[in-house]
């Protein structure tokens, strides 16, 4: 919507009208002269939020009025219906991250999909993060490397320091982390070398971290889960999670410690205090559980074992929602979108991209490359990245009849806003974008 009449620099003569342009003489000829009531009105008839969002942007009394009559929400509500007798107030932001999230979810389980690929190590990358559009991939050779999900375009890489093996890492904004056998290192995003490795740590063979600034949590071989302070370079807390080896961790929004391990349990501790809160099992026995993942909107733990099974836990009840068959295989990642409450994306050793629903594990859609079509090359600063068709799979198709260069192992995933990057054991990486479904 925009204002009519011609912009008048101050100071400058007001130019004269022609004859029949503009308005009779003694009413505005302007929006900025309309009352709030009119603006109200007028706003209202909307029936596109991307109109009503152009709005809002156009100055501050505009967004007052839109927020304060609250048609954001009455245009939410509209399209999605409140249980009887709830009520609340949506902003412009909270609108459009619920929008987001809905349009993320549909992409992910009916829309269009297409791969993009390209050699991204000198040896093999077996780990991805994905976060605010940036792709960091590594473990195997002696690099991380940092990439744009957007572009697939190379930003930085981190090297490894003496002969040291990672095993495991993360980033945020401003550093990454990373594990190996028996330190920890930290890099600054800006520079390729290490800034810290930590020296005569208490712990050995640590198989995995999570790291929620300044601590960083180590799952170790023994069981333990060590609790390091990245700045004063120091073990603060040692815990005992489980009598077998810690397979996987991570640290929750409500500052819970939850560790895998190959038993198949999940234990769930205090970070502050160290206390034992629970321990999650599976009704299919002790199956070696390989991946974790959380959604705190919904208070869901995910998980992945060896056998094949997703399994769902009620965080605030410590029991299970459902447990699921989804891959014959062993499954290494299971990974959502933080904020999204519908769809999970599972990957294992079969080679198979699958999306399922959270809230009932049924699977919603299974995905290959498609081997019908060429690969279509491009090349973006030395770097060659093959575009290739994704195609749909049947759940419980024969999956021995789709060659293995086409569903090569999936040794770890990770998800952002329409996307899913995947590692496999090799020296390239996968980024598969999703579109809106037309209609």
């Amino acid at each position: 919507m925009e204002a009519s009449g011609s912009r008048v620099r101050r100071g400058s003569p007001v130019p004269k009208r022609r004859r029949g342009v503009g308005v009779a003489t003694g009413f505005g000829s302007t929006a900025q002269s309309l009352n709030d009531d009119i603006l109200r009105s007028v706003f209202s008839r909307l029936d596109d939020h991307f109109d009503l969002a152009r709005c809002s942007a156009v100055c501050g009394s505009w967004n007052r009025i839109i927020e304060t009559a609250h048609l954001m929400r009455d245009m939410y509500y509209k399209r999605n219906p409140p249980a009887r007798g709830s009520s609340s107030n949506i902003s412009v932001k909270s609108y459009f991250e619920m929008l987001a999230m809905d349009e993320h979810a549909s992409a992910f389980s009916r829309g269009p999909a297409e791969a993009f690929q390209w050699i991204g190590h000198p040896m093999r990358a077996t780990l991805c993060r994905m976060k605010s559009g940036l792709i960091l991939t590594g473990v195997g050779d002696k690099i991380l490397c940092l990439w744009s999900a957007e572009s697939c375009k190379f930003m930085n890489e981190y090297n490894v320091p003496n002969s040291k093996t990672l095993v495991d890492f993360d980033f945020d904004e401003n550093k990454i982390v990373g594990l190996t056998s028996s330190q920890i290192c930290i890099w600054r995003r800006s520079e390729p070398r290490s800034i810290f490795q930590s020296g005569g740590a208490s712990f050995n063979h640590g198989l995995c971290m999570s790291f929620a600034d300044p601590e960083v949590v180590i799952g170790c071989e023994d069981g333990r889960a060590f609790v390091y302070d990245m700045y004063s370079r120091s073990c603060s807390r040692i815990y005992r999670l489980h009598s077998s080896p810690v397979t996987c961790l991570m640290i929750t929004d409500d500052q819970l410690i939850v560790g895998g391990s190959t038993f198949g349990n999940v234990a769930i501790a205090d970070q502050t205090s160290g206390q034992k809160l629970g321990v999650l099992k599976s009704d299919h026995g002790p199956l070696a559980i390989r991946s974790l993942s959380s959604c705190t909107n919904s208070h869901m733990i995910f998980a992945g074992s060896s056998a094949g099974y997703a399994h769902c836990w009620d965080l605030r009840t410590l029991r299970p929602l459902w447990e699921k068959r989804v891959s014959p295989n062993v499954i290494y990642s299971t990974r959502h979108l933080p904020g999204d409450t519908a769809t999970l994306a599972v990957g294992g050793i079969d080679g198979v991209l699958r999306v399922i629903c959270q809230r009932t594990g049924d699977i919603i859609r299974s995905l290959v490359v498609d081997a019908d079509l060429p690969a279509e090359a491009t090349s973006r600063s030395r770097q060659q990245i093959e575009k290739k068709r994704v195609r749909r799979i049947d759940p419980d198709a024969q999956l021995d009849g789709i060659p293995r260069r086409l569903r090569p192992q999936i040794t770890s995933l990770s998800v952002g806003m329409k996307k899913i990057v995947t590692t496999h054991g090799e020296n390239y990486i996968r980024v598969w974008k999703f579109r809106m479904k037309s209609s």
